[in-house]
């Protein structure tokens, strides 16, 4: 970690004349290279960062490099994940060969992300930031490039709420070198392939949901465990759905964004499994969702799944471009813990004479799941996260007391819809927020 810190600082001042002392990150960012196999081509690339000469092919090799550290530290600490649940996982896969798709964007994308290296943080303005919107526009359209165009996007928003950086009083140094070396590792021909291995028929039964935000994007992660039909060992497995969205729909009217696109959702908020036949999955156990290859199925208790199903269910294996520490979220489920709020405030669970943090930040608005549930609960379903140096528990779905009776909060539980004051309140504005943005841009174009 303090190989990559050394060359996220270089990354602020920019790599078109880096100062001496970041020069000197570099050459120690390199030298924890060596011995791989991208050495060689590393201390080449960091030799002609230092000496201000890097071309795309040298940001690249430091991007790969900077992903393999990260991915080192993803291994160390899913060995310890492994170790505590007693979930192992499958061998590491590897990336489909690459394709030649739109080869033209790729280039462009490419050349937008090397010149905001070469910048830095703090040398960017407004005219670096918005020579990437033709570029997202043109890919956008085509859904091979959708997710790069997804993340250049927000990116780019981040960027440009930002500007100028040389009035910036604090840079997220890792958030925004994790979003560029990410990027321009997509650039690459056919390094965003997910294409399926296999198809998976049996029964799917959700945990919870886990909902990402972010000012333009939005997606609903359910994370499940998957009986397979043949009788063989169930394994987790995950189904994501996103969509573009306005700043403007936010809380519980998110849903209206993603309900039409996945009957998973649905089932989530009714409680219920779903029966697939032939469902495309991929070898990092992610579902490529199709409706036509699902239907819902019996009533079931995302408890009652947790405490049997899930302590058999096994882990599937990491892509390679996603092993880095942010994306560990291993299901677990707790019980019999106790809750305690530390001397900063932050809600701490003790569990087996360890403390794990809430990572209450990500409990989303959108469901009726709170802090309070949490700290009222005396059971658990969550993700098991690292952050910050330490791990961290995100809950999911907590079991708590209301009136002397036992009851189940869903972070997810609006998923569906919902019959909830404070969900049909906050859809009622989205739905207004969302009729609002629909008559202006009908205006807008019948102008």
């Amino acid at each position: 970690m303090a190989a990559v810190d050394a060359f996220d600082e270089a990354l602020v001042c920019g790599l078109l004349r880096p100062r001496p002392d970041r020069a000197a990150g570099l050459t120690a960012f390199a030298e924890a290279l060596t011995g791989s196999p991208l050495a060689a081509r590393v201390a080449e690339a960091a030799g002609k960062a230092v000496a201000g000469a890097a071309g795309e092919e040298h940001f690249v090799a430091l991007a790969a490099a900077r992903t393999a550290l990260l991915g080192s530290v993803h291994d160390a600490l899913t060995t310890r994940v492994e170790e505590v649940t007693g979930r192992p996982h499958d061998a590491d896969g590897v990336l489909p060969a690459g394709g030649a798709q739109a080869p033209n964007l790729l280039v462009a994308a490419r050349s937008w992300l090397c010149d905001l290296a070469r910048s830095g943080w703090q040398g960017i303005d407004h005219d670096l930031v918005s020579a990437s919107a033709p570029v997202v526009s043109a890919m956008l359209p085509d859904p091979a490039l959708r997710r790069l165009a997804t993340l250049l996007d927000g990116f780019a928003a981040e960027l440009a709420a930002s500007c100028p950086g040389a009035t910036l009083d604090r840079v997220p140094v890792r958030r925004w070198a994790d979003l560029w070396s990410r990027a321009l590792l997509l650039t690459l021909p056919g390094a965003a392939d997910a294409a399926p291995t296999g198809t998976a028929t049996g029964r799917l039964l959700p945990l919870g949901v886990d909902l990402h935000e972010h000012a333009t994007a939005v997606q609903a992660e359910v994370h499940a465990v998957f009986e397979p039909a043949d009788g063989s060992a169930p394994r987790l497995v995950r189904a994501a759905v996103s969509a573009p969205k306005p700043d403007t729909v936010v809380g519980a009217g998110l849903w209206q964004l993603l309900r039409p696109h996945m009957s998973l959702l649905a089932a989530v908020g009714d409680g219920r499994a779903m029966d697939l036949a032939g469902m495309p999955v991929t070898a990092g156990g992610d579902l490529i969702w199709s409706d036509a290859h699902a239907r819902p199925g019996d009533a079931v208790d995302a408890f009652a799944s947790a405490r049997v199903s899930l302590p058999a269910a096994g882990a599937s294996a990491t892509a390679p471009l996603d092993r880095h520490p942010a994306r560990i979220a291993a299901p677990v489920f707790l019980e019999g813990y106790a809750t305690r709020t530390d001397d900063a405030g932050a809600l701490v669970l003790t569990f087996a004479g360890a403390d794990f943090a809430v990572d209450a930040d990500r409990i989303p608005t959108a469901g009726p799941l709170t802090p309070e549930a949490v700290a009222a609960s005396s059971a658990c379903i969550g993700l098991l996260r690292w952050d910050a140096g330490a791990f961290t528990v995100q809950p999911l779905a907590v079991e708590t007391t209301v009136r002397k009776k036992a009851v189940a909060v869903h972070a997810g539980a609006w998923a569906g819809g919902t019959a909830d004051k404070a969900g049909v309140k906050a859809e009622k504005a989205a739905t207004d927020a969302a009729a609002v943005l629909r008559e202006r841009a009908g205006r807008l174009l019948r102008k």
